[in-house]
């Protein structure tokens, strides 16, 4: 379990999707918006038996490990959360998660709803954030747009993503991906109003807060 001290400043974040629902292009696009905003987060890098799609880097995109590779380090319970999906593993690495929220970074897990589910009995304090698709045709539109799959796989996919998307009332959060921009927005603003927390604020704006009230 991740026991969060006081020198842990940072925020731990799940962020869960259907595939399709756009979560990888969503958090781009706010990786470089808090970046920007000097609200620093990390990407957890996930652990995976999949084979890597061409364009991923092995420690960049995900951890590229073997079935009998990913099973001794499950044993040895170096993961915070694992799941099987698509019929191949995954898992987020505790010790570095546990090492980038010490450091004050706020961590974000891309993981499925079952792994949402482990992450907060381990860290109940965790926020966690749904993303929605406006419908389900353009749900498969966006599947069907990538070009790389069967109609089997599609078909696959989204009784997979109907089903995921039914654990949405179990998340802190829910965020409909329609128009892009008011997406984005909505997700920083859940991610900035984390860091104006008034607990968060007492650490991040300690010398401010001495001079104000006579305490430097």
């Amino acid at each position: 379990m991740i026991e969060r001290s006081e020198k842990a400043k940072g925020n731990l974040f799940v962020v869960s999707a259907p595939s399709g629902a756009g979560k990888t292009s969503l958090m781009r696009a706010l990786e470089e918006h808090l970046n920007a905003t000097k609200q620093t987060v990390a990407f957890s890098i996930s652990t995976t038996t999949r084979e890597p799609r061409p364009g991923e880097v092995d420690g960049v995109d995900y951890h590229f490990v073997s079935k009998q590779e990913f099973a001794k380090q499950r044993d040895a319970s170096a993961f915070l959360e694992s799941a099987k999906v698509f019929d191949n593993f995954y898992g987020t690495n505790q010790a570095l998660v546990e090492k980038s929220l010490s450091q004050g970074l706020d961590v974000i897990l891309e993981i499925d709803w079952q792994g949402a589910e482990q992450v907060r009995r381990a860290a109940p304090d965790c926020i966690s954030i749904f993303i929605l698709p406006p419908s389900q045709a353009e749900l498969e539109s966006r599947l069907r747009g990538r070009g790389q799959d069967s109609e089997e796989t599609i078909a696959r996919r989204m009784q997979d993503a109907v089903s995921e998307m039914s654990h949405w009332t179990e998340f802190d959060y829910l965020v409909v991906n329609d128009d892009f921009s008011i997406a984005l927005g909505e997700l920083a603003s859940v991610f900035i109003s984390q860091r104006l927390l008034t607990t968060r604020q007492m650490c991040a704006k300690k010398t401010l807060l001495g001079s104000l009230f006579g305490q430097d």
